[in-house]
C-alpha cells in the first residue's frame, strides 16, 4: 500500500510556512520512528519549524504522534493522586530530591522520571548515582509498587515512552535545532503526557544558566507547554524561576545531594527551601490536596521519612558517606565587599569541566566534582576569604574550569545589591 505522503512534501510544506496537516504530522512521525524517513530528511523538517514556527494544534497533533510511538503508563490504580514536576534545567538544580519525598509525604505519590546531565546542565539520576548502591533502572512494576508503598519514585524513562522523541532529539542535539521551541515543547510533554500523571508542575529555568535565557523565550515555552498539557487532560502549571544564579550554593553530584538532605532535615539554602516548597504547594493545589501545607511535613521531619525509605527501596543506603573529590582548589576574593553576581553558566561550566558533567551521553562523571559556594549575592566577603571550593579527581582539569569562572563573579566594595526571590512568575490554562 503506498505511503500518504513523502518526506520532501512535508519538508517543503513547513519550509514555505504552510500549516501541516494531522496526516502529515502522523505519517512523517511514525515514519521516522519506523526508519522510512531518513535522518538527514527529519534534519530539514526541524529546521523548518525552527525558522518558521508551529500553531497550537499542529505542536498538539505533534505531540500525539510521538505519544502514539511508545506505551503510555497508567496510574489509575494507586491509592492516592498523582503529581510530577519538570525542570527546563540549570545549574544547582537539585530540587527534585527534597520535593519527591515532600510531596509523597503531604498524600501525592510523585512517579518522577528523570534523565542524566548533558554540558553545564546536571542530572537528577547522576546526582542519586552517588549514593551507594542507589539504581536508577526499575520496571514499570517496580516503579507501581513503589509508588504505592512509599509514595515517590525518582527513575529512569523507560524505552517504551516516546520512542520518536529520543530518536529525534539525538538529531536536533547535532543539527542546531535544540533551541526550536514547538520541538522543546512536543519533547518534554510527550514524555510526560504517556508517563500518566495526573498532575503537572513545570518549571521553566530563565537566565544564563538557562536554555531559556530570556524572559520572552521561557515564557513563549512555558504558555505552549501548559497548552499541550491541558489539551490532554492533564492539569498543568509553570512556574518560571530564576537562573541567572545557581540554586543553593553546590553545583555537582555528591555536593547536591548533600545540600538536599540538609533541606529535609530543615537546613539548608533559603533559595532551595523556597522553590522547594512553591512547586510543592504547586503540585498539591493540582492534585487536590491544596488543604496541606508542605511547610510542616519539611518541619516535623516526614519529608525526611519519605526520602530514607525512597532510597532504600531502590537499593540506596541513606546512611552510607557520600564520594569526595581527592582534590580541591579554593577561589578567594580579591577585594572586601558585597558579592553582586554569581553567573550559573560560569558555575555550570566549572563544575562540567571538573568531571561532574559529560559532554557526550554515555560518558562518566565524576560522583566528587563540582562546585562549593561559601558566598552568594547578597553576602559580604573579606579580601581573601574563600569565594569557591573547586572539587575534583583529576587536578589538570582545575585551569579549565578556573577559565570558565573567569568574569563570573562581581564583588562591589560599594555593597550595592538589590535582593529578589527565585519564583518570577506563575502560568496556568486559561
Amino acid at each position: 500500500m503506498a505511503a500518504p505522503h513523502d518526506a520532501v512534501e512535508v519538508i517543503a510544506r513547513k519550509r514555505d510556512g504552510g500549516v501541516l496537516s494531522d496526516s502529515m504530522i502522523d505519517w512523517v512521525v511514525a515514519a521516522y520512528t519506523r526508519g522510512e524517513v531518513a535522518d538527514e530528511q527529519m534534519a530539514a523538517l526541524a529546521m523548518a519549524i525552527l525558522l518558521r514556527g508551529m500553531s497550537r494544534a499542529e505542536i498538539s497533533r505533534w505531540t500525539a504522534a510521538m505519544i502514539a510511538s511508545g506505551e503510555r503508563m497508567d496510574f489509575s490504580s494507586l491509592s492516592r493522586p498523582t503529581a510530577d514536576k519538570h525542570s527546563t534545567g540549570g545549574v544547582g538544580d537539585k530540587i527534585t530530591l527534597p520535593l519527591a519525598p515532600l510531596v509523597a509525604a503531604c498524600g501525592v505519590a510523585v512517579p518522577q522520571l528523570s534523565g542524566r546531565g548533558l554540558g553545564h546542565t546536571g542530572g537528577t539520576l547522576d546526582k542519586l548515582e552517588a549514593i551507594p548502591g542507589w539504581r536508577a533502572d526499575l520496571t514499570n512494576d517496580e516503579m507501581l509498587r513503589q509508588l504505592e508503598h512509599v509514595g515517590a519514585v525518582i527513575c529512569a524513562a523507560g524505552t517504551g515512552l516516546a520512542p520518536a522523541d529520543k530518536k529525534l532529539y539525538a538529531l536536533r542535539d547535532v543539527t542546531g535545532t535544540v533551541e526550536a521551541i514547538p520541538l522543546i515543547a512536543s519533547s518534554i510533554m510527550s514524555k510526560k503526557i504517556a508517563e500518566g500523571t495526573g498532575a503537572l508542575v513545570l518549571d521553566v529555568k530563565v537566565g544564563s544558566g538557562a536554555f531559556m535565557k530570556d524572559l520572552a523565550s521561557a515564557r513563549e515555552l512555558a504558555e505552549t507547554m501548559v497548552a499541550l498539557g491541558t489539551d490532554a487532560g492533564v492539569r498543568t502549571v509553570a512556574l518560571l524561576t530564576d537562573m541567572a544564579t545557581p540554586l543553593g550554593r553546590t553545583a555537582g553530584n555528591a555536593l547536591e545531594v548533600r545540600e538536599s538532605v540538609e533541606v529535609l532535615a530543615g537546613g539548608g539554602p533559603q533559595d532551595v527551601v523556597e522553590l522547594t516548597i512553591a512547586l510543592a504547594r504547586e503540585m498539591l493545589t493540582a492534585a487536590g490536596r491544596g488543604d496541606v501545607d508542605p511547610a510542616d511535613k519539611l518541619a516535623d521531619g516526614s519529608a525526611m521519612d519519605v526520602w530514607r525509605t525512597m532510597i532504600a527501596a531502590q537499593g540506596g543506603d541513606p546512611d552510607a558517606p557520600l564520594p569526595t573529590a581527592t582534590e580541591t582548589h579554593v577561589v578567594r576574593a580579591p577585594a572586601g565587599g558585597v558579592v553582586t553576581r554569581v553567573d550559573a553558566m560560569a558555575v555550570g561550566l566549572a563544575a562540567w569541566r571538573l568531571g561532574a558533567g559529560r559532554a557526550t551521553q554515555g560518558e562518566p562523571v565524576q560522583a566528587g566534582a563540582g562546585v562549593e559556594l561559601h558566598a552568594r549575592p547578597g553576602e559580604t566577603v573579606a579580601e581573601g576569604a574563600p569565594l569557591l571550593t573547586l572539587h575534583t579527581d583529576e587536578p589538570e582539569r582545575f585551569a579549565r574550569a578556573l577559565a570558565a569562572l573567569d568574569g563570573g563573579i562581581d564583588v562591589d566594595p560599594a555593597g550595592a545589591y538589590a535582593a529578589s526571590g527565585v519564583v518570577i512568575e506563575r502560568i496556568a490554562a486559561d
